[in-house]
């Protein structure tokens, strides 16, 4: 190694922060190739007594460096939080698997229990699920209470891979008393679609300890949120539910707010960009005037609602004492001329281009018609519908709701 790039790492090591049991290696930009490399870091981790949380993101390991510091963590039992998000920059798929699998193998060694793991902004894909399946089955795994995947590239495979691996961690905690009980979930921008989504509704059901769901950008169309749907049902202590930028429609959005009755505690939904039409965003309207007591925040914006339904979910919310946000934006109002969005205009030929481009590939693509009429929100009748809702410019909404 030359005598500049140990004088950088020297250098590099010297910010590392300690204190309260944790060690923090974040954002230093080393380049760790081989066990050399690693050698100080390594070191460090070995000295430090009572390691309860390790910090590696913003570094790149290799397989070696990787296995060095897995040595280095083979006597670490108190250690319970690993946040090793961004760690692998630069990279060959190939080689993250293996890595993975020493640093996994090594938690399993020192009888280490974690509590949290990030392994965000990891491009690994479905092997590199592979590589920490073991380490999720294990005991190890039975008392973690966040996970965070987010931007991992898992794909269908690898979503059905981590379902499989948390439905037997809790299989085998539950027979021994203590059951995985999950209460963070992290996964967008991982192309999860339908089936990748809909096993791992098998393993939310399963716990039903969840209180934050995140899986926004995944490319989940209604069957999968369908399966979402039911699994959430059995997680009556759900307080943050974010499904941005999949694709509902009212096949989705129906059964989605039959599912939001159950829960009690839930302060923020963000189905933004989900398509989820003006039939969809007047059922959630109807679960909001009814329920969802201590909502804080609704983003319902750039689905397809119309005027009128917009306001049916304003009206819902205007006696919620805890409401700080409802984003409404991109709502469509008709004109003769075309069709408006908040802040832009797009021409009515958009529309059918836009309406159920995701869904493609589903065998009940004729019913798309059906979501079409249904979800005009009876427009021609918007001068004196059964909600008292008018599109006059008498709007029943108070002056003081908070729309966005």
């Amino acid at each position: 190694m030359a005598s500049d790039d140990i004088a950088q790492l020297a250098d590099a090591l010297s910010k590392t922060h300690v204190g309260d049991g944790e060690l923090s290696y974040k954002g230093l930009g080393l380049k760790l190739d081989n066990a050399e490399s690693a050698e100080q870091l390594a070191r460090d981790i070995k000295q430090y007594q009572g390691l309860r949380a390790l910090r590696l993101e913003g570094n790149t390991l290799g397989v070696e460096a990787a296995q060095a510091i897995a040595k280095a963590l083979e006597n670490k039992d108190m250690l319970q939080r690993c946040y090793w998000s961004d760690m692998f920059t630069g990279r060959l798929r190939s080689e993250i698997p293996p890595a993975l699998r020493s640093m996994g193998s090594a938690i399993l060694s020192a009888g280490a229990r974690l509590t949290e793991l990030d392994l965000s902004d990891n491009a690994f894909g479905p092997d590199g699920v592979k590589g920490i399946e073991q380490l999720l089955k294990s005991p190890s795994c039975h008392t973690m209470r966040e996970l965070k995947l987010n931007n991992c590239g898992m794909g269908i495979g690898g979503g059905k891979i981590l379902a499989e691996a948390l439905i037997e961690c809790h299989r085998q905690s539950s027979s021994l008393g203590a059951p995985l009980r999950l209460r963070v979930f992290i996964a967008g921008r991982n192309r999860l679609e339908n089936e990748g989504a809909s096993a791992l509704a098998k393993a939310f059901q399963l716990m039903g300890s969840l209180e934050e769901i995140h899986m926004p950008q995944n490319g989940i169309n209604y069957s999968g949120v369908m399966a979402l749907a039911s699994a959430i049902r059995h997680n009556p202590e759900l307080r943050v539910l974010n499904l941005n930028d999949n694709t509902f429609t009212k096949k989705g959005s129906l059964p989605m707010a039959q599912a939001l009755r159950h829960l009690r505690n839930i302060q923020v939904i963000n189905f933004g960009d989900c398509l989820v039409r003006s039939e969809g965003a007047v059922a959630l309207a109807a679960v909001l005037r009814e329920g969802l007591p201590i909502l804080k925040e609704l983003n319902l914006s750039f689905g397809e609602i119309t005027e009128a339904a917009a306001l049916v979910v304003a009206q819902a919310v205007a006696d919620k004492a805890d409401m700080e946000k409802l984003d409404l934006n991109g709502m469509h109002i008709d004109h003769e001329m075309g069709l408006y969005v908040f802040g832009e205009r797009r021409s009515s030929d958009d529309e059918g281009d836009e309406g159920d481009e995701d869904d493609s590939g589903n065998d009940d693509d004729d019913d798309n018609d059906d979501d079409d009429v249904s979800d005009d929100c009876n427009e021609e009748n918007e001068e004196g519908s059964e909600n008292g809702i008018t599109t006059n410019g008498n709007s029943p909404v108070s002056p003081n709701s908070p729309v966005s």
